[in-house]
């Protein structure tokens, strides 16, 4: 049986991650990339659909930690007979992913059993497993291989690879499991020693480059490190979550794969990363957005692959059960396709703050961004399916029609710069149509407020977003009122909900938790209002539900004290970085970089 999701830990070597649980069972691996499919899947199944699993024989006190901040999992396990470590990570290599663990006795002698279970395709196809040596065990089916080396003596069989060994204070048992195409020479073995010096070397010295307020230090610096490791390598792209279908809500329908990289992730990760001093990844992840939207701007998708692949075909999985039974497992993301308004605005202003930031300019920034302004112009006044990917009918989503003033407004400030008259007045004239038609149509009368979609009366987290983007200022009443009833109508024991689930305008059934990312923002409306003391202590109160190892998922249930959703999550770190750097801000230190100003 697997844990609850804030039981799990995540290693990785920047192509993909594995999830570890407290345990010391690895049930979630996909390779050769985040959105390959999965060898290991009990974590959406059982163990028969794939898992690798090192833990004592006897009952143990168990604790971990993260090395310092390195992305290397260290846990402990005491027993009555000794005590002992389990260290695992992936190396960060240019070759084949793999897999290393190191079981260390530290006191005493410690006995360990190992139960491996590889199941290529998401836990349905059972490879042939085979000795190669008396140290190596082969697992091969169709274009997957993968080797475990180790001096463990241990039995592989087609249905499993396990066994018993013992580990003496100063002893060390390594483990190596390595991917590798199943036409290509099986790779040499790793040298684990030089592999974690490596590994720890590379984590310490990106980590060491951050420039972060010492004050908020800690949760941010394992903010950066998480984003760091959702990042694949090759391309640039960084993935929303190393997960597929963790429900947002135990046993309900709320369950999506996030294993792809999302637009409207531009401008939150561009500001993490640049300002805390990380130009090198703010750079990479620019470049690859604009190699992702390259082409027809009326085929722009609201994601893509981790290489920039368009089809991210939605289908379920028939065979693996859920996450405590919460069906269906999706594989793809049908949103991919929907239209959604408020990305053209992440993309104009994710290109204004890479500009802002000193960023290198990208090849044909100012042709892009009058290509996909053109469309945008054609189209905003359309209904859409909004930030929340919504699967009911199209709406007039204020947010959206706030995004696409972002975009426009953008535009005719960069226009000015490069003192294109032409282009300041068509993109003014646009930014100034689309606001006063906000204004008109996407406030309440009665309670002067901002409303989710025009001409009705629910509230919507994403409202935070407009002092924050610069549509008014934080202090104007209209914003303080939309605050005021977003706290009224979706704060629950202290958080933050996304909009009301029960009005049916997601088409689903009702019902999830928390979202963190909003609740961040409620913290930099605080912050943005004056109301440092407030903002404070909604950060802190939210940093604290991070799990033991620092990571945080998409959600959070108040009253069950659980982590929801997609694990860990993008969205919900960068949240924090950003929160943090704006609460620097307000000290006085610097500007608050969360107000996403044009000029």
């Amino acid at each position: 049986m697997t844990g609850r999701i804030e039981d799990y830990a995540m290693i990785g070597d920047l192509r993909s991650a594995a999830l570890v649980s407290r345990t010391g069972s690895i049930d979630w691996l996909c390779l050769p990339r985040f959105d390959s499919g999965a060898c290991f899947a009990a974590l959406l199944g059982t163990p028969d659909n794939g898992r690798w699993s090192i833990t004592p024989t006897e009952k143990a006190t168990i604790t971990r930690r993260y090395r310092g901040d390195t992305l290397i999992l260290e846990t402990r396990y005491k027993t009555k007979s000794g005590e002992a470590m389990l260290t695992d990570f992936m190396p960060v290599a240019d070759h084949h992913s793999a897999l290393v663990r190191l079981v260390t006795g530290l006191k005493g002698r410690v006995e360990f059993e190992t139960d491996l279970a590889i199941r290529f395709d998401y836990g349905i196809t059972v490879p042939w497993v085979e000795r190669e040596d008396e140290e190596t065990i082969r697992a091969v089916a169709g274009p997957h291989a993968l080797a475990l080396r180790t001096p463990a003596a241990i039995e592989g069989r087609d249905m499993r690879t396990s066994g018993k060994f013992c580990v003496a204070e100063g002893e060390t048992v390594p483990f190596t499991l390595t991917y590798w195409q199943s036409h290509l020479p099986m790779p040499f073995p790793i040298g684990v020693e030089a592999a974690l010096e490596e590994t720890e070397k590379f984590w310490r010295g990106w980590s060491g480059k951050a420039l972060l307020d010492k004050r908020t230090q800690k949760p941010v610096m394992r903010s950066l490190i998480t984003l760091k490791a959702l990042s694949y390598r090759p391309t640039g792209g960084i993935v929303a979550a190393p997960t597929t279908s963790l429900p947002e809500q135990p046993g309900g329908q709320r369950n999506w794969d996030y294993r792809y990289c999302w637009l409207r992730d531009a401008t939150f990760v561009l500001l993490a990363f640049l300002n805390a001093g990380y130009t090198e990844e703010a750079d990479a992840w620019q470049n690859w957005l604009v190699r992702a939207i390259a082409g027809s701007p009326d085929q722009f998708q609201t994601m893509y692959g981790v290489g920039g692949e368009r089809r991210l075909d939605e289908w379920q999985i028939p065979w693996l059960t859920g996450f405590e039974n919460s069906g269906p497992v999706r594989i793809g993301n049908a949103a991919a396709l929907q239209l959604q308004i408020d990305i053209y605005g992440e993309l104009a202003d994710a290109f204004t703050q890479a500009s802002r930031g000193g960023l290198p300019p990208v090849p044909r920034r100012t042709e892009i961004r009058d290509v996909f302004l053109g469309h945008l112009a054609e189209i905003w006044a359309q209904p859409d399916e909004g930030i929340w990917e919504i699967r009911g009918p199209k709406r007039h989503f204020v947010h959206s029609k706030v995004m696409a003033w972002v975009a426009f407004d953008r535009a005719w400030h960069a226009a000015k710069e490069r003192g294109d008259k032409r282009a300041t007045k068509r993109w003014k004239v646009l930014a100034d149509r689309v606001r006063r038609e906000v204004l008109k149509r996407g406030i309440d009368k009665k309670r002067r407020c901002f409303v989710q979609c025009y001409e009705n009366t629910e509230m919507d987290a994403s409202l935070l977003m407009l002092p924050i983007v610069g549509f008014l200022p934080p202090r104007d009443a209209r914003i303080k009122n939309t605050v005021r009833e977003i706290e009224k109508r979706l704060m629950h024991k202290g958080l933050l909900r996304r909009y009301e689930t029960s009005s049916g305008v997601d088409g689903l059934p009702d019902g999830e938790g928390a979202f963190l990312a909003c609740s961040f923002w409620l913290v930099d409306n605080f912050a943005l209002a004056g109301q440092r003391r407030k903002a404070l202590a909604l950060f802190n109160k939210l940093t604290k539900l991070a799990n033991d190892v620092g990571l945080m998922s998409e959600e959070y249930d108040p009253v069950a004290k659980r982590m929801l959703g997609n694990f860990p999550q993008a969205f919900s770190h960068v949240a924090l970085v950003n929160s943090a750097f704006n609460l620097a801000g307000t000290r006085g230190k610097r500007k608050p970089i969360v107000v996403r100003h044009a000029a």
